[in-house]
């Protein structure tokens, strides 16, 4: 018997020389060098094209431990150790929100993830911040409102930014400073040597409202929420003007999909765009939305990228999945048998405006996503 053709060793696609690594897509071979350049530039890019990083503004990555984010780290490291005409001009900081109360970890086991997940960002020579889901429960009402834009139509251009930051390099140098953007200003924020959980009692509260949502659903919903509040006001706090969020592609599909479920269809624009501008002063950014999950394991695998995995959101006994677990399987598994499935609902995404998810007043605001009420359906 003849041996099947496709058993022989493919021949990468973007050098023609080496051995392929493995495929992307159908006919889409890549050895390892390639890809890697594949990946790298594929982050740049998309930050190019965009265009809404100014170069010496201070950018918040909220780091979850998983490979998508875990990534984003690297490729921001990337960025910064190249040279000058190619390197990425932001400075860059880091936020996890630790969730293990809501999780089901014990007191041990959250200390431990919490160990693990400080040894990862220390590594990174980052800024870094450690922050715990009860927090949340302190925060202050101004959350609940859009802070003042820092950028509009007053604001400098992309252009002014870049040549106002190249003229302030060049006055370092002529003076023997250092550069702005590369200081260790922020380095004091960091944690605590030694990892503290929160008292009992906040424990207790937080776990109490997570247990008086009635569905699966409304406390992944909750759980986001309080995630996203949290991180938004760190980034106030410290003076960060961005956040950068490690959605995947794989991530955004599903995420478009559970929202169409969940009667949020006017705001998917925000909600999954590269930018979400419904925070006014600070503005978040998804700057890992065109890599699939797979791209994403491949890389990490090849180039050992750390990650921390933690356990999944807990569940009563005998409670449904989640909206959100039953869009993932449904996804995924139709992705099996059909490779283009997931890209198709996140290109359709893509046609999406953020015009509905604007309100013209405080009145017509949601106070817990901050988007545009959409009660008023109009005349017929």
């Amino acid at each position: 018997d003849r041996p099947c053709s496709r058993s022989h060793p493919r021949t990468c696609m973007k050098c023609g020389q080496s051995t392929a690594a493995l495929v992307i897509r159908v006919g889409d071979p890549f050895c390892r060098g390639c890809f890697r350049d594949y990946f790298v530039h594929k982050f740049r890019a998309m930050l190019g094209k965009n265009r809404v990083i100014f170069p010496g503004e201070k950018v918040l990555l909220a780091v979850s431990g998983g490979p998508a984010s875990s990534a984003m780290i690297r490729q921001v490291q990337e960025g910064l150790s190249r040279e000058a005409a190619k390197r990425l001009r932001f400075v860059p900081g880091l936020v996890y929100v630790e969730e293990g109360a809501v999780r089901r970890q014990s007191p041990e086991q959250r200390e431990q993830t919490l160990a693990q997940m400080e040894t990862l960002l220390k590594a990174t020579g980052f800024p870094y911040h450690l922050i715990h889901l009860e927090e949340a429960l302190e925060l202050p009402p101004s959350i609940l409102q859009p802070g003042p834009e820092r950028s509009g139509t007053s604001g400098p251009s992309y252009k002014e930014a870049v040549d106002s930051f190249i003229q302030q390099q060049w006055q370092d140098r002529a003076s023997g400073t250092s550069l702005p953007g590369h200081s260790t200003q922020d380095t004091a924020a960091g944690p605590l040597p030694t990892p503290r959980l929160p008292d009992a009692a906040q424990t207790q509260e937080l776990l109490h409202a997570f247990e008086a949502t009635t569905t699966a659903t409304a406390r992944e919903e909750l759980l986001q929420m309080l995630r996203t509040h949290l991180i938004v006001q760190t980034a106030r706090d410290r003076g960060y003007a961005k956040v950068m969020m490690g959605e995947s592609l794989t991530r955004v599909a599903v995420k478009l999909l559970t929202n169409l479920s969940l009667g949020r269809g006017a705001f998917l624009a925000v909600d999954t765009g590269f930018t979400d501008q419904r925070h006014g002063d600070v503005m978040v950014v998804r700057p890992m939305r065109d890599y699939t999950a797979k791209e994403i394991a491949f890389y990490n695998h090849f180039f050992g990228v750390p990650t921390v995995i933690v356990p999944p959101l807990f569940t009563k006994r005998r409670e449904k999945p989640s909206i959100h677990q039953l869009v993932e399987r449904f996804l995924l598994g139709l992705q099996e048998e059909f490779p283009s499935t997931i890209s198709t609902v996140y290109r359709t995404g893509e046609k999406l405006s953020p015009e509905p998810a604007k309100a013209s007043s405080e009145s017509q605001r949601c106070l817990l996503c901050l988007c545009g009420l959409d009660t008023d359906g109009g005349e017929w």
